[in-house]
């Protein structure tokens, strides 16, 4: 995967979920509010330092400038460490975020102070078929341990490691499961948690075993009939890092490697397999299943977009024949930063309610990204776990289970949360957690791969439970099956009072479907691509009544039919902990008649600040003999209230063939250009095309220093093979750091999208200007202002600034915390003032900074006035960035 841009956010998040690939340079921050790390700016580099190890998630770690990405820092072996090459951003208000949560702060008191919330919803039917029960099989185990392979860009060898568990004398061939663990520590040492975390982790330290984290589930579906294998991936965890795509392209070469592996030991390769797959029933390739849990989720669903449209070869580390077909997935707490879910593919998606690493559940985006992309008959479910967090489900990562130190990745703070602490009526044991797991793992497998449909109103918000996964709500919705669409909110819908339209990816708070300033308003079915842009063609439909009885009509753009279709489903999101929603659903025909459906009642999901619970549930209303639609009414029988509809369908049972095919896919390339000193040249940003068939992607252009926002549809014919995306590039001899346009995709409709992310790296070819300084007032009394006067020989096309740091004065008393202005410290080494210290002790970095177009400026030390008898005192700052000269010398006379 090349290197281009930035991190994973453009890459995500975010990485969001996209590090930078050339210097960047931005202002040192101007402050930063209540942080539990240090922030430092030195060699070009903004670094944050946090009070204690920061274990290593799958959520991507994200510097912020305010509302303004920066970019993924890189982490350091020590685990505490974060260094990102500075962007072009002017920061301040810095702070470290991962799947939307703030790392350098405690959580909100205000959690534990508000009401309490909402009881978990009541147990639903019992399924007459329980996935979670044993089969008929004992299993056989066993693990084996190949040769390493070399993945692209990764310079060292990744492990070809696995545990397979097997149904003893089991006949013939049988279908095979595959399981891929998330980002998680790589190294340990007892009970150490200082380790460095390196690949190959170093001497005295073993790889921790994440692979054998699902065993249960592994026994569960052995017995069952499988053949399952859980492989490790810490090679790419200790690497992953610096991926554009956060390593999803690497952990689908590495899922497919040892698909290849099992297609030989099927067939002619058997002799020579291990002894553990010569001990095991030979396995079905034609009948693949796998599961992926966090960025493993991504990468077993990228394994399979590559199945059927394979990938760029450069940057592929598989390149033989495809031997096996991928008949589903079940994700659990996925990543997906590039919004790029498989269409065609049935999948199944487990939301842990109190997720602490993918906090933000972007995993929803495994289901809604796929509406409308493709032909609709793959089933694509959500399934919400209340009281489930992120790590439990395997037990290489729960305490008291792993021979690692593990942890809760739940994290509430100094009080206890309502919902999601241990011990509170909705949080999930471990054990109850790990029954979910691998209760609806067979569940998803028994679906997609045996072809069971009893096992479907588990999945698809028909609301049954499966016994095993007791006490556990776990809510469902799904798109795709058997639905027919009614109605998708967006500007063609005409709604009566009561009723917007209103946009899920928006910072204008007047067209935003939640208050941008909400944590939910980036969350779940609001997840933000790419770098925090706005989003065309993200919907909903907002409601809100303030009396009972009137209805709100959702007027379609044309009739649609519903003939043959037994119900009506909704997908409606309510405030969380709210209580009795309930709405009279009508339809109402061309002619205008109106045909009364039902009532439906909805609870909101048990939520705090430190959850995602804005999320939709499916009701379903029976038709009622209605052919046509013409609009829908939601009348509420409640006096006041809200609610946002998600979309509608015509329903009906089953589960049919997906038909899985290769669609068109689009890999965004990448240029890296030099500036030039005149004119505007214009680049043509390689968007490639492979396969066959037509469709429609959107595309999105981001300027890295402004990092405002363009969008537009593009159409694929057959036989396309690229995408004319023009990028112009304007020549000048002003000097300015590197400077990108980012190039991301998304699809709207019949393709697919791999490498979602590309564009033009611009690299600067115009000398650094000249820096001279000279004092101003460099001797001063107490309440007077040290000050030094900058000045560039030419001006910059960018930020220009020089940070200096100080160092203890070669001779007499150093300046201290409580001589200088308090705010100014504050504000420049992001500490308190108390307790009175030596400035040298502290991580003050005072800077000058230079706006475009600026050639000068002051560097200022405030100080104050004490009223005690002192001796002179100085200060004494060492250039650290953007200059190198002697240091400079301020003397305050003492009083």
């Amino acid at each position: 995967m090349r290197r281009l841009l930035i991190p994973t956010v453009l890459a995500a998040a975010m990485v969001m979920a996209a590090g930078a690939a050339g210097p960047v340079s931005a202002a040192p921050p101007a402050h930063r509010s209540d942080p539990a790390g240090n922030w430092s700016v030195a060699d070009g580099r903004l670094t944050w330092q946090s009070d204690k190890p920061v274990p290593m998630g799958d959520a991507a770690v994200e510097f912020w400038s305010g509302d303004t990405l920066l970019g993924r820092p890189r982490p350091l072996a020590d685990g505490r460490t974060f260094r990102l090459d500075l962007g072009q951003a002017k920061l301040g208000d810095l702070s470290v975020r991962a799947g939307g949560k703030r790392l350098d702060q405690a959580p909100p008191a205000a959690a534990a102070k508000r009401a309490a919330p909402a009881t978990a919803p009541a147990l639903g039917t019992a399924n007459p078929v329980d996935p979670g029960v044993k089969g008929p099989f004992r299993t056989i185990s066993g693990e084996y341990d190949l040769p390493g392979v070399k993945l692209p860009d990764f310079p060292e060898n990744v492990e070809m490691r696995a545990v397979v568990v097997a149904p003893k004398g089991a006949p013939g061939a049988r279908p095979l499961a595959l399981f891929l663990h998330g980002r998680h520590t790589v190294c340990f040492h007892g009970t150490d948690e200082d380790v460095p975390q390196e690949w190959p982790c170093p001497a005295g330290t073993d790889p921790i075993p994440s692979y054998r984290g699902y065993l249960q589930a592994q026994e569960l579906l052995a017995s069952q009939g499988y053949v399952t294998v859980s492989i490790s991936a810490n090679g790419i965890n200790g690497q992953d890092f610096a991926s554009d795509d956060g390593g999803a392209q690497a952990r689908s070469s590495l899922v497919r490697l040892h698909l290849a592996r099992w297609a030989d030991w099927a067939g002619s390769g058997r002799a020579g397999a291990p002894a553990i797959v010569r001990a095991a029933p030979r396995a079905d390739l034609s009948k693949v299943f796998l599961m992926g849990h966090s960025r493993g989720g991504e990468g077993v669903s990228r394994a399979a977009m590559d199945t059927l449209t394979p990938p760029p070869a450069a940057q592929d580390g598989y390149h033989g024949k495809v031997r096996w077909t991928i008949r589903g997935l079940l994700l659990i707490g996925p990543t997906i930063f590039g919004h790029d879910p498989v269409p065609d593919v049935p999948s199944a998606t487990i939301l842990p309610g109190c997720d602490g690493d993918v906090f933000d559940l972007q995993g929803q985006m495994f289901v809604d990204e796929t509406r409308g992309v493709s032909r609709g008959k793959a089933l694509h479910s959500a399934l919400y776990v209340i009281g489930a967090n992120h790590n439990f489900f395997n037990t290489e990562w729960t305490p008291g289970q792993s021979v690692a130190p593990s942890f809760d990745d739940f994290f509430s703070g100094d009080e206890p949360d309502p919902v999601c602490s241990p011990g509170t009526p909705t949080r999930l044991t471990a054990p109850q957690q790990q029954n979910v797991g691998a209760t609806y793992i067979a569940a998803a497998a028994r679906l997609f791969v045996a072809g069971d449909d009893r096992v479907r109103p588990l999945l698809d918000g028909s609301g049954a439970r499966a016994r095993s996964a007791d006490p556990a709500r776990v809510l469902s919705h799904a798109l795709g099956a058997r639905r027919d669409a009614v109605l998708t909110p967006d500007p063609t819908v005409r709604v009566s009072a009561g009723a917007r339209i209103c946009e899920q990816v928006t910072r204008d708070a007047a067209a935003s479907c939640l208050d941008p300033e909400d944590i939910n308003s980036g969350t779940g079915h609001f997840t933000w691509f790419g770098p925090v842009i706005p989003e065309p063609g993200r919907y909903a439909a907002a409601l809100n009544w303030s009396a009972a009885g009137t209805p709100i009509r959702l007027t379609p753009a044309r009739p649609v039919s519903v003939a043959g279709d037994q119900a009506l489903a909704l997908r409606v999101i309510v405030p969380p902990n709210s209580t009795g929603t309930r709405f009279g659903v009508t339809a109402v025909g061309p002619d205008g008649r109106r045909t009364t459906l039902g009532d439906v009642r909805i609870d909101g999901l048990p939520g705090t600040e430190l959850t995602t619970s804005y999320w939709g549930q499916e009701v379903r209303v029976p038709l009622r003999g209605t052919r046509t639609v013409a609009a829908v009414e939601l009348t509420p029988r409640t006096a006041t209230g809200s609610a946002w509809v998600l979309d509608a369908w015509g329903w009906n049972p089953g589960t049919p063939n997906p038909q899985e095919t290769g669609l068109p896919r689009i890999d965004i390339g990448s240029l890296v250009v030099v500036e030039g000193d005149s004119g505007t040249k214009t680049y043509r940003v390689p968007v490639n095309i492979t396969g066959r068939g037509a469709g429609v992607v959107r595309l999105f252009q981001v300027d890295s220093n402004t990092y405002e926002s363009t969008s537009w549809l593009a159409t694929v014919r057959p036989g396309d093979r690229s995408i004319t995306v023009p990028v112009e590039v304007a020549g000048d001899i002003l000097y300015g750091e590197d400077e990108n346009q980012y190039i991301l995709a998304k699809a709207e409709k019949g393709v697919v999208i791999g490498d979602w992310i590309g564009g033009v790296e611009v690299q600067n070819d115009d000398p650094e200007p000249v820096v001279t300084v000279e004092p101003v007032a460099d001797r001063v009394a107490e309440g007077g202002t040290l000050s030094w006067r900058f000045s560039l020989s030419a001006p910059t096309e960018t930020w220009f600034y020089v940070v200096t740091e100080p160092h203890a004065p070669t001779g007499g008393a150093e300046l201290s915390t409580t001589d200088v202005d308090p705010e100014w410290f504050e504000q420049n080494a992001y500490e308190p003032v108390e307790p009175s210290r030596p400035l040298s002790s502290t991580y003050l970095t005072p800077y000058v900074f230079f706006d475009p177009g600026v050639t000068t400026a002051e560097l200022t030390v405030p100080t104050v006035t004490d009223g005690l008898t002192e001796p002179d005192e100085a200060v004494e700052l060492h250039f650290v960035y953007g200059y190198e000269g002697p240091p400079l010398t301020g003397v305050v006379t003492g009083g």
